[in-house]
């Protein structure tokens, strides 16, 4: 039997029964697009929250007072002391760094003249904008030089500005951060929201400021942004080697952006799996749906098959067909299947944009390729028992 017969045998096969061909193709399409639009929510999210840990770059490590140690069965958080502006000033004198801010945040209540809210409140240096790459939209961002006994000035983010001032221009205007008056010296760009918090909501303030607004005696965090010439390794090391000189022990923890980004490509990719598993179930009924369809089809066609066999058809032949013919009921379904994925996620990318779905080529033919295998497995017993008909005892079905 050559190729091209054998390839119109087994499409004649499936639309000789159109309506049972069709019921066996939407199963599979059914489960295919499950996968497929489980696993475009996942990529979604996953890239969904890169993007939000890589807005700042991720050139920049970041440094928190304490260090857990763990002793025997029990682990004891011990922090020696905060994290001063004066670890912050001799960080930035380390080779390669190229800005450093430390950070207070806490949230306060901000007033205008008319005008009032809760918000966050980020006090920051004057390096933070380079830092975190900020873009003043109106006036400038915070002075240099005035990190530990800065003077009452405060940038507003978009969103916070027109709350508060409308479409007048707040600059030179002033305003109550958490009881504290403050004047307006600028207004950032739109930056978005990362992990939930609108960052144009925000008010930035000096650093030092916003340690006595919160009653600290420290900061929260120091930002370190490194030049590309040098590894975030090496630059780790020396910052750990300054802050256990200047506090005689490592009671700080060092968290690089390069190394949370890794870990969290690492383990969102593995949840979009394993969403994409749960999605195989509904695959798995559909295998077994065209297990079904073809043993029935089997059933029926006993003559068929020994007409084939007396016309010298082999037993690989008669396998390759029938499997063949369940393989092509799988390909069709998950072609449909991948289809009407496309399409819903388009609809959704231009109806709802802000929701976490992205199409990734990779998936979407893997998935595709699953419906293939699927039909494949289930097909194999199907086929296997068509093959073993003795051709005469077939024949005397007609």
């Amino acid at each position: 039997m050559k190729i091209f017969d054998g390839l119109q045998w087994v499409s004649r096969a499936v639309l000789a029964q159109r309506g049972r061909s069709a019921l066996t193709a939407l199963g599979i399409a059914i489960g295919i697009a499950a996968v497929a639009l489980l696993t475009s929510v996942g990529e979604g999210l996953r890239l969904y929250l890169l993007d939000n840990f890589s807005m700042f770059g991720t050139r920049i490590i970041a440094v928190t007072a304490g260090k857990t140690d763990t002793e025997g069965l029990a682990g004891m958080l011990k922090t020696v002391r905060p994290l001063t502006f004066a670890d912050a000033e001799q960080l930035r004198r380390l080779p390669y760094v190229e800005a450093v801010t430390p950070v207070v945040y806490g949230t306060v209540r901000v007033e205008s003249a008319d005008r009032q809210r809760n918000t966050d409140m980020q006090g920051v240096g004057a390096d933070a904008a380079r830092a975190w790459k900020f873009n003043v939209a109106l006036g400038r961002f915070l002075p240099e030089g005035e990190d530990s006994a800065a003077r009452p000035y405060a940038v507003l983010g978009s969103k916070l500005r027109s709350e508060l001032f409308g479409s007048n221009n707040p600059l030179g205007q002033t305003l109550r951060v958490g009881g504290m008056r403050f004047r307006v010296i600028g207004v950032l760009e739109p930056k978005g929201q990362f992990l939930g918090f609108d960052l144009d909501e925000m008010v930035y303030i000096p650093a030092s400021r916003a340690a006595q607004l919160t009653n600290r005696e420290g900061v929260n965090e120091i930002d370190i942004v490194f030049t590309d010439n040098t590894t975030s390794a090496e630059m780790s090391a020396r910052v750990k080697r300054t802050l256990i000189a200047l506090h005689g022990e490592e009671d700080f923890t060092l968290f690089t952006q390069e190394d949370m980004l890794k870990s969290l490509d690492r383990i969102l990719r593995l949840i979009t799996l394993a969403i994409g598993g749960l999605g195989g179930i509904s695959l798995l009924v559909g295998g077994v749906g065209v297990t079904t369809i073809t043993s029935t089809a089997l059933r029926e066609r006993i003559a068929e098959i020994g007409l084939l066999r007396a016309l010298g058809a082999t037993r690989p032949q008669l396998l390759a067909l029938f499997l063949g013919e369940a393989i092509l009921l799988a390909a069709v379904g998950g072609f449909v299947g991948v289809g009407v994925v496309m399409l819903v996620v388009l609809l959704i990318n231009v109806l709802a944009p802000a929701l976490p779905f992205a199409l990734q080529p990779f998936y979407l033919m893997l998935s595709w390729l699953l419906s293939t295998l699927v039909g494949l497995v289930a097909g194999i017993a199907p086929a296997w028992r068509a093959s073993l008909f003795d051709p005469i005892e077939a024949l005397r079905t007609e």
